[in-house]
Order: C-alpha cells, then structure tokens, then sequence
C-alpha cells in the first residue's frame, strides 16, 4: 500500500490517490509532483512493509477515511482553542486562589482590611499554659494597614447600634406549653435530705426490660456504649422496692459550668472532678438543653430524633447510685447525715446557643426568640448554681478558629475571616436589634468564625434576667493561670463544698492543664497585629459594659 503524507495526513490507497485534497487540480501530474514520487520520505518497515514514518502517527480507521482536508484542519483549530482556553483558565484560577492569600492581586480582595501595628509583647492566650507563651508577632501585610480605615467604619456602625435592652421574661404557663412532657416528668419538689435535686421515680419494667435501649446518647455514639453497658449490668441493684413496686432515683444537676467554649472549662471540670463530693454526667458536655433535645448533633446535617428529657437524665444514673448509697445508709438511723454529694453538667454551649429557637418555637416580631434556655432551666431549678468561665474575648476568637478549622490555616486566612463576620455583623444590626443578631441562626452559620460567642455581656444580662446574681459566679481564664488555688476556692465556697486535706487539694491544684493549644497550632504563631487590633474595637463597647455589670475592671482585658 502506498502513501501520501504531503498531501494529507491520512492514509489513502492508491485507487483514492486522486480523491485527495492537495492532489487535485487541473494542471497537477502524479509523474512530475516530488510529493507524490516519494521523494524526501524516509521508509519505515513494519511487519515487511514499507510504511512512510508521518504516516504512523496517524492511523485512522476505515469509517475515517473519508474525511477530507479542511475538515481535519478546521477540528485541529478547534481544539488547539478549547485547549489553550482551559489551560488560560487553569492559570488564571491559580494566579487567584495564590494572589489573593498573598495580598498580591492586582484587584484587591474586599476582605483585605487595614493593618496597624500593636504591641508585640502581647501574648498569644489559649488554655492555662499557654497563658505564659510569649510569640513573635507576624510580620505586618502593607495591604492591611490601607485598609484599617474601612473595617473601622464597620465597627463604628456596629458600635452605634448596641442597646442592650432588658427582656421580657415568658410565663411559667407559656413554657408548660411549649414543652409539656419535660413538665410532666421533673416534679416541682425534690427530696428534702439530698442537697443534689433528686426524686424518686416508679420503675414500670420487669428483670427482662433494657432500661437503656432506647437511649438516644447511647444510640447514637459508640464511646458512650461502655457505660451503658455496665449501668444495664447494676441497674436492678439499685432500685429501691416499696409495696411491690420498683423506683428509681433520678437526679438533675446541682450547678452547671455553663460557658464558654475555649476559655477553660475544661480544665475547670477536670479538677473539680476530683472533689470527693463532686459527681459529673456520665459525658462532659451532653449539649441537651441547647441541642439534643431539639434533635440537633451538628445543626449543618440537618434534624435528628428529639433526646427525650430520660435520656438526659440517664447520664446521671451513675451519681443517682452513689447518692442513693447514701440516703439508704441513713435509713433506721435516729440522726442520719444528709446527702452532700453533688452532681454538675458542663456544657460550653448552655450560656450561648439559642440557635434551634427558630424551628420550634414562633417567631416574634422583633426576631427575638420567645423563650431561652435558661427560662426551662429556671422553670425547674430556681435554685440552680451557674458557673461561668471567660477569657479576653479577642484571644478566645483565635482560640476558636485554631481548634475548628480544619484546612489552610493562617493569620492571614484568619483576618479574612474576622473581616467577613464583622461585614455581616453589621447588615443584621443595621436591622435588627442587638439580641436578634446575636440568637439569629442564619447569621451565626454564615459568620466564618464566631464573632458572637465572645459578646457576653448580652448573655449574661439575659441570664440575669431569670436567676439572681449570687447565683452565678464568674472568672477568668487569667486568673485561674496565674492563680489557680484561688479561683478553686472560690468555686468551692461558691458550691459550698466541705473543706479539703492538703493533700486533696494539692492534686486538684496542681495538676498537669487540661485543653491547652495544640503543637501543629502553635507552629501558625499569633494572629496578626491588625486583626488583634481590630478585635479590641469591636469588643471594647461589650466588655466595658461587662465590667459594670460585674463591678470589676479586670473584664475590661486591657493589657499593662
């Protein structure tokens, strides 16, 4: 078989040599054409037969023969276009994605906001030992400091739009309604000799009833298996048996750690958990009041089944034993000693997260959420004992965005972020009022990070408004560092807990911190001069209130 390469780039037998393209003509002579004589070719052999080596890189089948010249010619224009488009694209995308992450754009990213230099003595804060870790600060971006201007303007409409108005606290029939069946299992009276809120309650199933099997925290979570099983293993011995019926103790917490998230709260109920008279749930932060019992576990994949109050208060099955112990040990006795174990419930999101209000309940028309937690909690405990942790909200914001991003990490990135919430901070106040924007679902899960968690003072005026000031008691994060055997014995005379031997309280005091900053976090150094600096604008207006409110310039957090 012969070939014409110059003609075309097919292969083309000789009964279709004049058929082609570049051989046709009224003056062209197959004799006298170098190109159709074979000269200039080189022969390539394969399996015995002379093949031209141009040919070989393009071998079409038979259905493709027929294609002509200027069609092939025009396809190779075509996608020479299309992939040259792609790879512009490519370029383009990755001059973006880089750019932008460098301040090196020729458009400047809208999130991009000034930068002026701060202290650079100022220490980075995380848990209670990283309160003495001094960092270099990072090096100041020029396209930040031009900016600073506009994000001020930002927080300056912010700032002008804080009311903090006092709200309208619901009726106790008004939450009956709402939540009729918690109602109707917590009793309104609790047992006279447990300084814990403890009642009895009747037991209805028989030796061959799982008490724990449709327990949702137990459902739901594999780590928390291991406790159910060994409660299914000692239940039956801790029934109390009266005229051929069985009750069982049931027990809510005493005091309860309410907030906030990375200000220590760990640390906080890890040592108190060595008080000899202190019994937890069975899970550090079971989230029910704010979550669970509306069905959340991450309010991003949407609604599960509601946690019945049962659940909630099986995880305190463990403590209820101990203090049943206790009571029925007195039993017979003429003088018997009153029960003073208590039991806590550490949740950091019981101070802050009304966010599943919402869904349930109808909406006002200020775009106030009708009820809050605290409006149940005191509903059943108005005795309850609140404990509230905080740190300088500036440092705390950082702390939050270290722990929960996942991916790409920075000051830079974290800057950004802080710029974005704020832009949308501001739409919803330039609306709404300040406790809207605060409670409001669609802001908080737009936000980048969680500007609002560090706005306290809303919180706590709200808390304020059902349970009474002697009944809360804050720190901080600073002093329990630096002076972690005070802060401890202010919360045991706040939880009026009997003294300890020195040996006790040695090792609640001088064990190792819990929760600290995590070594690849500490790697990313302390965030950028110009967002500490804008943080402390936007912040400065809640912690002076802060600070009046609790008769202490410490929450002010200004740095000597």
């Amino acid at each position: 078989m012969r070939y014409c390469i110059n003609c075309c780039i097919h292969l083309l037998p000789n009964d279709l040599h004049r058929q082609c393209f570049r051989c046709r003509g009224p003056d062209h002579n197959n004799q006298k054409c170098p190109a159709c004589r074979g000269e200039n070719k080189t022969p390539l052999y394969t399996d015995s037969r002379q093949m031209k080596w141009l040919a070989v890189l393009e071998v079409r089948t038979d259905h493709c023969e027929s294609w002509n010249g200027l069609f092939c010619l025009r396809k190779g224009k075509l996608c020479s276009l299309m992939f040259g488009l792609i790879i512009m694209t490519l370029v383009m995308v990755s001059y973006m994605l880089t750019g932008a992450k460098h301040g090196l754009l020729l458009i400047p990213s809208p999130f991009h906001y000034g930068a002026f230099a701060s202290n650079p003595s100022l220490m980075d804060n995380e848990s209670l030992s990283d309160m003495k870790d001094h960092y270099q600060p990072s090096k100041m971006n020029i396209s930040y400091v031009k900016d600073y201007p506009s994000i001020k303007l930002i927080i300056d409409t912010i700032t002008s739009k804080i009311e903090f108005i006092t709200r309208q606290r619901p009726d106790l029939e008004e939450l009956r309604k709402q939540e009729p069946h918690m109602f109707s299992v917590i009793p309104n009276k609790f047992l006279p000799n447990s300084k814990n809120p403890c009642w009895y309650e009747e037991y209805r199933g028989n030796t061959t009833t799982d008490p724990y099997a449709t327990n949702s925290y137990a459902l739901y979570s594999k780590r928390f298996r291991i406790i159910f099983d060994y409660l299914r293993k000692v239940f039956w011995n801790h029934l109390y048996h009266y005229k051929d019926k069985h009750y069982r103790l049931r027990c809510l917490p005493h005091f309860y750690i309410i907030g906030q998230p990375k200000c220590g709260t760990t640390d906080l109920y890890d040592r108190l958990r060595l008080h000899p008279d202190v019994r937890f749930s069975a899970i550090k932060e079971p989230h029910w009041w704010t979550r669970k019992r509306f069905g959340i576990i991450r309010l991003r994949n949407g609604f599960h089944d509601r946690y019945p109050v049962e659940d909630y208060l099986d995880l305190f099955d463990l403590a209820a034993h101990q203090i049943q112990s206790v009571l029925q040990s007195d039993v017979g006795t003429e003088r018997g000693n009153r029960n003073n174990i208590i039991i806590g419930e550490a949740s950091a999101s019981t101070m802050w997260d009304n966010n599943a209000w919402i869904f349930f309940y109808d909406n006002s028309t200020e775009g106030e959420p009708p009820f809050l937690i605290q409006d149940f909690i005191h509903a059943f405990q108005p005795n309850a004992k609140l404990i509230i942790m905080l740190r300088d909200p500036v440092e705390r914001l950082y702390s939050d965005y270290l722990y929960f991003a996942s991916a790409n990490k920075s000051a830079e990135d974290f800057h950004e972020k802080v710029a974005e919430s704020l832009q949308l901070f501001e739409g919803c106040v330039l609306d709404y009022s300040l406790r809207a924007c605060v409670y409001n679902n669609t802001l908080n899960n737009a936000m980048p990070v969680r500007l609002q968690v560090g706005l306290y003072v809303v919180y706590l005026l709200d808390w304020l408004t059902v349970f009474n000031k002697d009944q809360i008691l804050v720190l901080r994060l600073e002093d329990h560092a630096s002076n972690m055997r005070y802060t401890m014995h202010m919360v045991f005379q706040f939880l009026d807990l009997g003294p300890l031997s020195e040996k006790q309280e040695a090792l609640i005091t001088k064990s190792p911190a819990s929760n600290t900053r995590r070594p690849e976090d500490r790697s990313l150094g302390p965030m950028l001069p110009t967002t500490k600096a804008i943080l402390r604008d936007f912040y400065r207006p809640f912690n002076t209130k802060l600070a009046q409110v609790l008769f202490d310039d410490a929450f002010l957090w200004k740095r000597t």
